[in-house]
């Protein structure tokens, strides 16, 4: 970050129309069109002219093919608006991203060929819309705590960006923390539609992230999202200051899958210049830096969903995390994640001397 002008020549989201999901098919259940913010989010659907599709019962059909592959277009191409179940108003941890995590929506949009969902989320991948959220942000309340600062992730389940266009929900979220005195919202995405976000009474309370990555990264396993560049420039339109057309808000980048490919020094290097092109003024910005892992689990779901990957999953080439629950992760060696850490954390005290990492893993 460096203070004085601000250049006014960077690629931003005005020059450009933001990468916009639309789905195939849109399906409501009963339950949804029971709640008032389902009805909302009817409208806000039948404002771009999508088809939709009213079903008899609270239960979702018609979205497996003949193969994992099949199932999972099916899926990916549906917008599913239904009710969230008790369970998700009994929040867990998520350290170390926050300290309570969230939905107001499952599944996500892109094609993110390493996708952390994968194993994670049962059946079809489907987005799924909650229309019960005015209870969801309610039941927040029960997490917060007098005095000292709590935060809430929104985004281990879905990219909530991603589907705001068609949803309102995040914007409804920012809303609500911008009430709260110890409540704190964090989201980050791979979309870059930010507009409708700009004005929002925020109160310094939402700390909006933007997931980026090197060249050869996102080119080729980030399908169906922004570039790098446009998020990157959404991102700076979320942290200039009001007096400047931007949203004043907290910000932060998280750089996520970390893969130590051919040259990646070099690519990373790069990806370091663009981050600091578009942050080229004093801002709160933090860093989370999260390596490349998968388990046998997410291995199996993702080669089902891609067969023809070009992602590395060869568990010969990693050392074995194990979780207390007898869970096990692939990570790269001790040696390999020493010079990544040392690399990324070097690249950020020299060119970001004021951001804060908030954690590498």
């Amino acid at each position: 970050m460096k203070s004085g002008t601000i250049a006014q020549n960077l690629p931003t989201t005005e020059t450009s129309q933001p990468k916009l999901w639309m789905p195939d098919r849109v399906i409501f259940t009963p339950a949804a069109l029971d709640e008032p913010w389902g009805q909302q989010l009817y409208k806000r659907v039948q404002s771009f002219n999508l088809p939709i599709e009213e079903l008899p019962r609270n239960r979702l059909t018609g979205l497996r093919g003949e193969t994992p592959r099949e199932t999972y277009d099916l899926a990916k191409r549906t917008l599913a608006v239904v009710t969230a179940p008790p369970s998700a108003f009994k929040l867990s941890p998520i350290p170390p991203s926050a300290d309570w995590q969230f939905h107001i929506a499952e599944g996500c949009p892109a094609h993110c060929q390493y996708c952390y969902l994968a194993g994670s989320l049962q059946g079809p991948p489907v987005i799924r819309v909650f229309a019960n959220l005015p209870q969801i942000l309610a039941n927040l309340a029960n997490y917060e705590q007098s005095g000292e600062a709590k935060s809430f992730e929104v985004s281990c389940y879905t990219d909530p960006l991603g589907i705001e266009h068609l949803t309102g929900s995040l914007a409804e979220a920012i809303r609500y923390f911008g009430t709260r005195e110890d409540g704190y919202l964090r989201w980050v995405s791979k979309f870059d539609a930010v507009d409708n976000l700009l004005d929002l009474p925020h109160n310094g309370h939402t700390r909006c992230r933007v997931s980026v990555n090197a060249a050869p990264v996102s080119g080729r396993f980030e399908g169906g999202t922004a570039k790098v560049t446009a998020r990157l420039a959404a991102l700076r339109k979320l942290a200039l200051p009001p007096s400047l057309g931007g949203g004043g808000y907290p910000v932060g980048i998280v750089i996520a899958p970390i893969m130590p490919g051919e040259d990646w020094e070099l690519h990373y290097s790069q990806l370091f210049d663009e981050i600091s092109a578009a942050l080229d003024f004093d801002c709160d910005l933090t860093f989370e830096l999260i390596s490349h892992r998968f388990t046998p689990g997410s291995k199996e779901v993702l080669l089902s969903w891609y067969p023809n990957t070009k992602l590395d999953l060869d568990e010969e080439k990693r050392s074995v995390k194990r979780n207390k629950f007898g869970g096990t992760k692939y990570v790269y060696n001790a040696d390999t994640m020493k010079a990544l850490r040392r690399f990324f954390e070097g690249e950020i005290q020299k060119r970001f001397p004021q951001a804060r990492i908030l954690y590498w893993t």
